[in-house]
């Protein structure tokens, strides 16, 4: 081969390479591109949420995290097939400047669409509406306006759409002031204007109609702007696949009905039993317990427990229905989830002996590690409310307890502090953090009625009997509540002094 030749070669051999190797760095630089959010989501197994803990958004209850928007983020995370994180932030500004960023993918905390967050953050399909609404203390001129606000103390929650709200009407009514916290909920804020120690403040219609039986006399003045969508909150940039998918999901949970049913779950409450629910219980003393009897009072004796306490924790759960069932996914006579259900052995939660054998076990688990030095009936109270709301917040509210002079093995100082778990001041201090505390002070009186009036019914029946079997006197049993005695009364066919029968 002559050297001509030879070069010839040469450069086509280093032509050849050349096109591979480019060939070769184009295939690597697309398999390498940088992935998107959804698809970054989906290769880690976990969508993060930055959320604010409270009543309207996520806490913590007695099986694990729950709250209206855990529900529904929960819901989006299954819909991805990822796990869900859940990462606190107090400050709602901060909170807005973190989506999109390592520390979360979107924010879930009840969060209004308006003008001002649209420049910073994009929002989902809205989910809720609520009104903005001033509220008052009862008792006091009622505003009518904000020309009315004028020079009042007003608090609201810190870079919260409320504060937006005063910011707007300012221009108008410039003596109208205001202080921000980011160390309250709404709740606070109700509670504040309930003792007077503010005189307005403003709340979501969804967070007052929560609340609003809690402080009596924190009432609605009059609404502060239109209906205004809640929503969550995605980063405003060209990568919205995240965003995208999460517009699917709503239209799907929505077009199912899944909304209405969350919203029924998670804005309710326990109150204290009304006349009518005291009648309805005493009627069915005589057409339901009748046939669960026999087997609450065997596993009652199995377990060491007071049969009427078991029937009146029962009926408490379920109205003695062995099919009942919530839309949280509790079931059954004793109403269990699927991981009590799995602790107790149960196999059929809508088999109602199962169902009592397995309420009573796990009720007897708990009060088993209740301390020792606690005795009853404190024990069995405190074991009660840990059935209701979990362990761990009892144990924050014995703490709390603790901290405030009252006894921590005392039923009577503990329940003072419960309802202290759903205040941020206190709540955020706390190692589980939110809680109801007021369901459980109402699940313990509510059964500690319900199991009066069982004793009661058992006085009738054998009228030499005394109520021995709560240590109660006519005089304590007078003391629990007037719509009971009524009830009572019924049973005993309108006799008005029971401590004659």
């Amino acid at each position: 081969m002559t050297v001509q030749a030879y070069q010839l070669v040469k450069r086509i051999l280093r032509t050849v390479l050349f096109s591979a190797l480019v060939v070769s760095l184009c295939s690597s630089l697309v398999s390498s591109r940088i992935p998107t959010t959804l698809e970054r989501v989906m290769a880690s197994g976990k969508l993060v949420v930055i959320s604010r803990n409270g009543p309207t958004t996520y806490y913590e209850g007695p099986n694990g995290y729950t709250g209206f928007e855990y529900h529904i983020a929960k819901k989006f995370a299954r819909y991805l097939g990822v796990d869900l994180e859940i990462r606190e932030t107090e400050n709602l500004g901060v909170m807005l400047d973190s989506v999109g960023t390592d520390i979360g993918q979107l924010a879930a905390a009840g969060l209004t669409i308006t003008e001002k967050r649209k420049q910073k953050v994009q929002f989902s399909e809205p989910y809720l509406q609520i009104t903005q609404q001033v509220v008052y203390r009862q008792g006091e001129s009622r505003p009518t306006s904000p020309s009315d606000l004028q020079n009042k103390n007003i608090l609201v929650i810190g870079n919260s759409s409320h504060a937006e709200r005063l910011r707007e009407l300012k221009k108008e009514f410039p003596d109208l002031h205001w202080r921000e916290s980011h160390d309250v909920e709404m709740l606070d804020l109700m509670e504040m204007v309930h003792n007077g120690s503010i005189d307005y403040t403003i709340v979501d219609s969804n967070a007052y109609r929560i609340n609003s039986n809690l402080y009596p006399h924190a009432q609605v003045a009059f609404d502060i702007s239109e209906p205004q969508n809640l929503a969550w909150a995605f980063p405003a940039q060209k990568d919205d696949s995240l965003f995208l998918e999460s517009q699917k999901f709503f239209k799907g949970i929505k077009e199912k009905g899944v909304i209405e049913d969350t919203l029924e779950t998670y804005y309710g409450y326990l109150g204290e039993i009304n006349y009518g629910g005291a009648v309805l219980f005493a009627n069915r003393l005589k057409t339901r317990l009748p046939k669960w009897e026999e087997k609450l009072r065997d596993v009652a004796e199995i377990h060491n427990l007071d049969w009427q306490l078991l029937a009146a924790l029962s009926y408490q759960e379920s109205h003695w229905n062995p099919k009942a069932r919530s839309p949280t996914g509790v079931r059954g006579f004793m109403m269990l989830t699927r991981n009590t259900a799995k602790f107790v052995g149960v196999k059929n939660r809508l088999d109602a002996e199962q169902s009592i054998e397995g309420g009573a076990k796990y009720f007897k688990s708990i009060y088993d590690r209740i301390p020792n030095r606690i005795a009853d009936p404190d024990r069995t109270w405190l074991a009660m409310a840990a059935y209701n709301v979990g362990l761990g917040h009892l144990e924050d509210a014995r703490i709390l307890t603790a901290q405030r002079g009252g006894d921590p093995d005392k039923w009577v100082d503990i329940r003072e502090a419960l309802p202290l778990l759903s205040k941020r001041k206190f709540y955020k201090q706390t190692k589980h953090g939110y809680a109801r505390g007021w369901e459980p002070v109402d699940y313990v009186r509510n059964i500690r009625n319900f199991q009066t009036i069982i004793a009661w019914n058992e006085v009738q029946k054998d009228r030499g009997e005394q109520l021995a079997s709560n240590d109660a006197t006519p005089e304590e049993f007078a003391s629990f509540s007037p719509v009971v005695m009524e009830a009572v009364r019924s049973i005993a066919g309108g006799t008005e002094d029971i401590s004659s029968l």
